[in-house]
């Protein structure tokens, strides 16, 4: 019997998602969450087999939760369901170490498939947002976003340059850099346009 946990912030969603997946005879589930706090703290006392999660929750998101059970080295294996075929949800999401990764619009038969053939090892990930991905990949370095995430945060220069070990001068730099990649006039546009893309 293959144990799941379904994390989803979309109450009816969530409750038909769980009920058609009970109906197929090797399956059960085992919990349910609504945010990713309480699925976080959920999965690490089930320790189900799979764990279906939505992208964008409150508290904190689906790709926050599987990076965090990869640093605790869980078993629980992640399938990410999305609506969003943003590039930097896939990076971030591959690099967490997620086993599948799905946009919601597909039937609950290809979904229970794609459980079977995650169970057996593989990876399954919808081509759509491969190719979404592929088309157009971050070109933020890690330095750059942090500082970008920190501006995001409302952290001013003098903060970041405490906080970085940097010289005012230097976040300045990084932030030219940053507005002239993203084609942004100001830090306020460059960050609107990193979320938009998953960059942050």
């Amino acid at each position: 019997m293959i144990r799941l946990f379904i994390a989803e912030d979309q109450r009816m969603l969530l409750g038909a998602l769980a009920s058609l997946l009970d109906l197929e005879g090797d399956m059960q589930v085992v919990g349910q969450a609504q945010n990713g706090e309480d699925a976080l703290a959920s999965i690490m006392k089930l320790q189900p087999d799979i764990c279906l999660m939505d992208i964008e929750m409150p508290l904190r998101s689906g790709l926050e939760v599987a990076e965090e059970l990869s640093k605790q080295s869980s078993s629980a294996k992640v399938i990410i369901l999305t609506t969003f075929a943003r590039p930097g949800y896939f990076e971030r999401a591959v690099k967490a170490g997620i086993h599948g990764y799905l946009l919601k619009d597909g039937s609950v038969d290809e979904l229970a498939d794609s459980i079977r053939g995650v169970m057996k090892g593989k990876r399954i990930f919808s081509p759509e947002l491969m190719f979404e991905a592929i088309r157009e990949e971050n070109p933020l370095t890690q330095r750059e976003q942090e500082i970008l995430i920190m501006a995001a945060d409302g952290k001013t220069t003098k903060e970041m340059t405490s906080l970085l070990f940097l010289s005012s001068g230097t976040i300045r730099n990084y932030m030219s850099e940053i507005l002239q990649k993203l084609n942004a006039k100001n830090r306020i546009e460059a960050i609107r346009i990193a979320r938009g893309k998953g960059w942050l």
